[in-house]
């Protein structure tokens, strides 16, 4: 980690009082340290997906494999014409129920077998049919819990605004300072073309902190009480989205992090004998679907327990 970064009083235009530096300092360290938290569980979040899946993965592919065999017996089926509109419907289910758990199981995209036998979705919505004369209805009072959702998305905005007109500021600074075409010195117009390309990058990507490190370690920019105040700020609002991000990557959907090792092997082996029997019981559906015999007896069992496979 980098060491603390300080604006150092000089004889130029330097208002800011030494609490006004040490908050800023603090803040610059926070921002680093959870930058540094988030780097490091992002990698380890990377490291057991990669596990996850080396261990996982082939038995995944081999349950697509599986369901994805299944559709060209079920289409041919209906080609038979020895089953009564019932059963075909029933097998009709069955082509969406198998495209849909392979596109939200494991992002197989399978639109064509959804367009092809899916029933068409009813779009027509009460508004739509609504006259236009008609007066508008009294909206619905918003409970508590969505007004206070709406401010906190409003101030979310309001905070990315403030933090892009911060960023845009610090960057015009640096730009005045580091501009390589106002250089003489071919040396040191090498070393601010260097520096103005990692410069332009953090204002590319919002990177306030990245700006006022650079910023910090610039000596011929002094900054004044009242910026410092408002950089300090916004890496405070900073630091709340860093916690967000890190939550997010320890505790999220997707996350490898939100348990211990121990119940994490737990959920692994049994989520590789799920995977097993499932793969296991696809075969033996596949088997029943070459004889409309066969096929008829799977689709009783099916229904009887209002199941699909």
């Amino acid at each position: 980690m980098s060491a603390p970064l300080s604006f150092t009083p000089s004889s130029g235009p330097f208002t800011a009082n030494m609490f006004t530096q040490q908050a800023f300092q603090r803040a610059l360290v926070e921002v680093e340290n959870l930058r540094e938290q988030l780097r490091r569980a992002e990698t380890t979040q990377a490291e057991a997906r990669r596990r996850y899946w080396q261990q996982v993965g082939p038995l995944a592919d081999a349950v697509v494999t599986a369901r994805q065999a299944l559709f060209a017996p079920l289409e041919d089926a209906l080609l038979w014409n020895a089953f009564s509109r019932d059963e075909e419907r029933q097998i009709t289910e069955l082509l969406v129920a198998n495209a849909q758990d392979l596109q939200e199981r494991f992002g197989v995209e399978t639109l064509d077998i959804l367009l092809k036998y899916a029933p068409p979705q009813q779009s027509e919505t009460v508004e739509a049919a609504t006259p236009a004369a008609e007066p508008e209805r009294p909206r619905r009072r918003q409970t508590k819990a969505e007004r206070a959702a709406a401010a906190e998305a409003l101030q979310a905005e309001q905070d990315q605004q403030s933090l892009l007109v911060n960023a845009k500021t610090v960057y015009r600074r640096l730009a005045r300072a580091n501009h390589p075409d106002l250089e003489r010195d071919p040396a040191r117009a090498a070393e601010k073309t260097t520096r103005m390309q990692r410069i332009t990058q953090a204002y590319e990507a919002h990177d306030l902190y990245t700006l006022l490190h650079l910023l910090a370690e610039d000596e011929t920019e002094p900054t004044d009480d009242s910026l410092l105040i408002r950089y300090t700020e916004a890496l405070r609002r900073q630091l709340h989205d860093l916690r967000q991000q890190l939550n997010e990557v320890k505790f999220g959907p997707w996350s490898f992090l939100g348990s211990t090792p121990k119940k994490q092997e737990a959920g692994l082996r049994q989520l590789k004998r799920q995977l097993r029997t499932e793969a296991d019981y696809l075969a033996q559906v596949a088997r029943q679907l070459h004889t409309p015999t066969d096929l008829r007896a799977l689709l009783r069992e099916l229904a009887a327990t209002h199941a699909t496979f």
